[in-house]
């Protein structure tokens, strides 16, 4: 394969998902960011008023984006197969989830994707809110777009604009070893998490004091920064059933 085939590949490993959009014109524009930055993966979560004229207007020639986008009735679905899940958000949470600004995120990037059929998806929420926490749960990454302190109101299209060029800058400029270590996939975690949660009620290790939710918050950020590969976590579900099978 040479260089500018695997660089396609490498693209095509990445996928856009944009969560309960509200303006249809936001996806046809991110449609045309992410086609000049050669993305092609759109994942449309609960949009409203799509598939729409304005959207397709607005896309400006990236009709073939739009026609191939993946709509989905939930976040999990969207989020189904990924090895890498990176949140955007325009500011800081009180839960401090593993943070990184649009270049070191591209740079995590690159390193998953260099891996042949490893994929990253990297989700960005409503106009006005952005991504809940509940979310932001399901990602390993929180990623930034640093701006103006006094005046940061960066409208969702524009930010996947801004992604899209980053990622762009760094698999054309940047090149990483090959590495046979495969990542953990969503779906791996996901039912690590399940898991991990049955075995903790079983131990009656939840209480007051030890809230489920904040606790499971908080283990999900830590095996999220650790980048657990499959086999990593697959010797954790082997310990986790040894003190209680998995219950679908």
């Amino acid at each position: 394969m040479n260089k500018e085939e695997n660089y396609t590949h490498t693209f095509d490993r990445v996928r856009v998902v944009m969560v309960n959009t509200t303006e249809p014109g936001n996806i046809g524009a991110a449609a045309r960011a992410m086609k000049n930055m050669n993305l092609s993966q759109l994942t449309l979560v609960n949009p409203q008023g799509y598939p729409s004229a304005v959207a397709t207007a607005r896309a400006s020639g990236a009709d073939d984006v739009l026609s191939n986008a993946l709509v989905c009735e939930s976040l999990e679905e969207a989020l189904q197969g990924a090895h890498l899940v990176i949140g955007a958000s325009a500011r800081q949470r009180n839960i401090k989830w593993k943070q990184m600004d649009v270049v070191g995120a591209c740079n995590e990037i690159q390193k998953i994707t260099s891996v042949e059929n490893q994929t990253v998806v990297v989700v960005f929420g409503t106009e006005k809110y952005g991504l809940t926490n509940e979310e932001l749960d399901l990602c390993q990454i929180l990623m930034t777009i640093p701006g103006n302190p006094d005046y940061f109101s960066l409208n969702v299209a524009s930010a996947i604009q801004v992604f899209a060029y980053q990622n762009y800058v760094y698999n054309t400029t940047t090149q990483f070893e090959q590495s046979s270590n495969k990542i953990a996939s969503f779906d791996e975690l996901e039912g690590f998490y399940t898991h991990l949660s049955q075995v903790l009620e079983h131990i009656e290790y939840f209480e007051d004091k030890r809230p489920k939710a904040l606790l499971m918050r908080r283990l999900r950020r830590f095996f999220g920064r650790a980048e657990p590969e499959k086999e990593e976590v697959a010797i954790l579900r082997g310990i986790l059933r040894n003190i209680k099978p998995f219950q679908k």
